[in-house]
């Protein structure tokens, strides 16, 4: 008694225009885009780096293990690494589980830049 009475009105016929469809995905795409500058594309060049710094490792370098296991490269040969992480204690390890690998000599950590001034 107190509310009017709704009425159904026809249903408008669905468009067909290739704009309307394209500024419906426009949200899409820019969410895909977004992800990939922002999280897709900085993981890989990070996984990229990780690979040549691993291929790269020689004797010599200190290497970190994903473990946490810190020692020297003694030989390099193919997919292994025999790693001297005590004299006279040597590992031999995968390249793909080492997390890093530290040439003899270079600077390590933020107090280097201190200590050489």
């Amino acid at each position: 008694m107190f509310s009017t009475p709704a009425y159904a009105q026809a249903a408008g016929a669905a468009s067909t225009d290739p704009m309307v469809m394209i500024i419906g995905f426009a949200p899409y795409l820019a969410i895909f885009a977004i992800f990939y500058f922002l999280l897709i594309r900085p993981q890989q060049q990070r996984v990229k780096s990780h690979r040549a710094m691993v291929d790269a490792v020689a004797k010599g370098d200190e290497v970190v293990t994903g473990g946490g296991i810190i020692g020297k490269a003694m030989k390099v040969e193919g997919t292994e690494v025999e790693v001297e992480v005590a004299s006279g204690v040597k590992l031999r390890v995968l390249k793909a589980t080492l997390a890093d690998v530290r040439k003899p000599g270079a600077a390590v950590g933020s107090n280097a830049t201190a200590a050489k001034a």
